[in-house]
């Protein structure tokens, strides 16, 4: 009888530990992320009070803008945090996502080097700045990854009135291919270099050639100030409405995927948007500078 008991006991201590392992696993979701967010540090500061505050935890995977949309739409992960409002509306138009949170902006700049051979430092008009680059044939590094600094960059240039054209490349991004079109200037592969890959590495890239590129503020600011060996390049034109750099984080549809954890996910969208969050947004700084800035209450 006495054996009988000790059994029960461990049974129902079993039973306790088991459920108790599985609701801590369930509060876990998977995020895919622009790496704008990661690599400028902002995620480092944000996760960990969201877990504090409500047991969430979240499993970050950083990419383009493109490849994170479509996890969402593959049903890869159970949220997705990105920077290209067209393409984010189009998401859920076509029912992945239930519902865009925006959450903060900032902007992007166009960098170049201190010579700067196109002339377009203090310049306000991008359309004018990129136009001036193409003439002058200077070399210009774009991500090429569609990502969504490069859905910026080509509605950029394509506002430009500049000819452009469509080209289709493989990039190979962490041991995966993938295929991404895209629209570019005329002088591919002569003054207009597209290398496939983060705002890092382009950043890295260009100020290796002493050439443009388009970047993100927050980014920019990383690798301009943040790190012991700082890029050289400068921001040559900034202050256009046209380069304006909104982010949203959207849930995935559980009608779409019904593994999703959706009330997971979505009540992580709300903490982002709450005065807490909004409020860890605002104050996060990287020597002194504000990175973004937040949207939810604007």
């Amino acid at each position: 009888m006495k054996s009988y008991f000790v059994w029960v006991i461990f049974a129902v201590l079993l039973v306790c530990f088991g459920s108790t392992m599985v609701l801590g696993e369930d509060k876990i979701i998977k995020m895919s992320t622009t790496t704008s967010t990661q690599s400028s540090g902002l995620l480092d500061i944000l996760l960990p009070e969201l877990e504090k505050e409500t047991g969430i935890k979240v499993k970050v995977i950083a990419k383009g803008t493109g490849a994170a949309i479509r996890d969402g739409m593959d049903g890869n992960v159970d949220v997705i945090f990105v920077h290209a409002k067209g393409r984010e509306e189009k998401f859920i138009n076509e029912g992945y996502g239930t519902k865009r949170y925006a959450v903060m902006h900032n902007d992007f700049v166009i960098l170049g080097p201190a010579k700067d051979p196109a002339g377009i430092e203090g310049m306000t008009n991008a359309n004018e700045a990129l136009k001036k680059i193409a003439d002058s044939r200077s070399l210009f590094v774009s991500r090429g990854d569609d990502s969504g600094t490069h859905t910026k960059e080509q509605a950029l240039w394509k506002a430009s009135g500049l000819p452009v054209e469509k080209k289709s490349d493989t990039i190979v991004k962490k041991g995966k291919k993938r295929q991404v079109n895209y629209l570019h200037p005329k002088g591919l592969g002569v003054w207009y270099l597209s290398i496939g890959q983060g705002m890092g590495k382009t950043l890295n890239f260009a100020d290796e050639k002493q050439a443009y590129a388009l970047a993100d503020r927050g980014t920019y600011i990383k690798y301009k100030f943040g790190r012991d060996i700082p890029i050289e390049l400068d921001v040559l034109c900034e202050g256009d409405a046209a380069l304006a750099n909104p982010y949203g984080v959207i849930p995935v549809s559980p009608k779409k995927h019904s593994h999703v954890k959706y009330h997971l996910a979505d009540d992580f969208a709300k903490w982002l948007v709450s005065d807490q969050g909004q409020t860890l947004i605002a104050n996060y700084r990287l020597l002194g500078k504000q990175l973004f800035y937040p949207d939810a209450n604007r």
